[in-house]
């Protein structure tokens, strides 16, 4: 058997849950504490050699995840790095990395499953869309301390019925950049797809969907939306933003530490290539 190329790799597939609380966001950053920094740390002593993780989805600073997924190229000579010298009979072929990964990282990020990638994924491109969820209280005292880093306490009344009413009228697709952090040369165009507000009690849980989303856009859109559960905005002035040429600064994003990617939604395996081509096709107004 010949011995492999220095350019052939696998791509693998990593679901990665982790405590954004700590963490200056996904995205590496000299001299900060990033999830992808870490990850790609751990991984690099696992293969002994350089590597680094592509997202779905790039979260900010202070933002969660249970359902992150990203792709990693590993050089063929390394892969066999990942296996221990005994496994586990009828286990899958990437669980043991799985479990030395355990060991190797903190415990406010977790690589929940590892596997290889079908032809033409890629985490970020081949994706449908991102779902988030947005968890607030209204309780008088605030949030339960266990629960503390991952809802947002928010001290007065909301009207959900309003923040509802307001959310119907930015579905689809439009452009968002009244509710975007300028990023150079990044489109701010977006389908959104789903923007629902549900109450249980003190808790108030916003469920939003999109192909993707652009810097602090989820924030954002909260935050605008709580200017109208509060009786400050009427429901119709989310939609007039959505004129706007460059993010407003009528309204605050909403606290980073409640919000939460749940999920990534993908074509069947022979619709990922397809898929790459429409998203990289860069959307102009």
């Amino acid at each position: 058997m010949r011995p492999p190329r220095a350019d052939e790799a696998v791509r693998l597939r990593l679901d990665i849950a982790y405590d954004g609380t700590e963490f200056a966001g996904w995205a590496p950053q000299s001299g900060q504490r990033t999830v992808a920094g870490v990850l790609d740390e751990a991984l690099t002593t696992v293969f002994r050699t350089p590597m680094r993780l592509r997202a779905a989805g790039r979260t900010d600073t202070g933002v969660h995840a249970t359902g992150q997924v990203a792709h990693l190229d590993v050089p063929l000579a390394a892969l066999p790095n990942a296996y221990p010298r005994s496994s586990r009979a009828g286990e899958p072929e990437f669980e043991p990395l799985v479990r030395r990964l355990a060991r190797f990282l903190p415990d406010d990020v977790r690589v929940l499953d590892i596997a290889r990638a079908p032809a033409g994924f890629d985490a970020r491109f081949s994706a449908l869309r991102r779902h988030y969820v947005y968890r607030l209280s209204t309780a008088p005292y605030g949030v339960q301390p266990q629960q503390a880093r991952y809802i947002t306490a928010w001290p007065r009344d909301l009207d959900v019925d309003a923040m509802a009413a307001a959310s119907r009228d930015l579905l689809g697709l439009h452009d968002f950049a009244g509710f975007c952090r300028h990023r150079e040369n990044a489109t701010t165009i977006r389908d959104l797809q789903r923007l629902e507000w549900s109450r249980d009690g003190d808790l108030i849980t916003a469920h939003v969907s999109a192909d993707a989303f652009c810097w602090s856009m989820v924030r954002s859109l909260v935050g605008a939306l709580l200017a109208v559960g509060e009786h400050r905005r009427p429901a119709s002035w989310c939609a007039e933003l959505l004129t706007a040429t460059s993010r407003s600064s009528n309204f605050a994003a909403a606290p980073p530490h409640g919000l939460t990617l749940v999920s990534v939604d993908y074509p069947p395996d022979d619709q990922l290539e397809a898929r790459n081509l429409v998203t990289r096709d860069l959307r102009t107004r």
